[in-house]
């Protein structure tokens, strides 16, 4: 085995922990709505009817979650717009205390809220998913990164922001993975 060769195979033991973990397959988030990197369908931008760069229904895409790292009790799921707003972006959907039973969810199901998550607060002040309202112009990277925790589902209480949510998983991520949909005014 050549140098990088050895120097790759032991850093990805490291990361993956062993031959059983990468066996066992990568802890994912897929959408049967859209690929990664792909855009979303205009049913799932925001429905504001105030904002005249709310053309969709606001339904929240499909999510399915699998291969959770061994020992996850909870997940967060956060929704993040990096081109919005800026210089801070905009946090479009902050959901955590997911129990890692959890395997889907079904399209629509975090428009409203539910017994599967604790809705958080986004920069809109809803607790639950809030589509892309994007203006005008270049097409905006919307982030859905799913995060495994070693926290009981009820560890966290109601109405956290993102940067709440992010510092009180510090020391109790195990891992994340995550997709991104990109969306653009028709």
């Amino acid at each position: 085995m050549s140098g990088r060769g050895w120097i790759l195979a032991v850093a990805m033991t490291a990361f993956f922990g062993s031959h059983e973990a990468l066996a066992a397959g990568a802890f994912t988030l897929t959408s049967s709505d859209f690929k990664d990197g792909e855009r979303l369908a205009q049913k799932f931008a925001g429905n504001n009817k105030a904002n005249p760069n709310c053309v969709g229904e606001n339904i929240s895409p499909e999510f399915t979650i699998s291969n959770p790292p061994e020992g996850t009790k909870s997940f967060a799921l956060l929704m993040f717009d990096p081109e919005g707003r800026p210089p801070g972006g905009v946090s479009h959907f902050v959901a955590y205390g997911i129990p890692a039973s959890v395997t889907s969810f079904a399209q629509g199901e975090l428009s409203k809220p539910g017994d599967k998550f604790v809705g958080g607060i986004g920069t809109a002040k809803q607790s639950t998913y809030t589509g892309p309202c994007t203006p005008a112009g270049a097409a905006h990277h919307y982030t859905f990164t799913l995060i495994a925790t070693d926290l009981d589902p009820k560890a966290l209480k109601e109405g956290m922001t993102r940067d709440e949510v992010i510092k009180a998983l510090d020391g109790h991520a195990k891992s994340a993975t995550g997709l991104i949909g990109t969306f653009s005014h028709p």
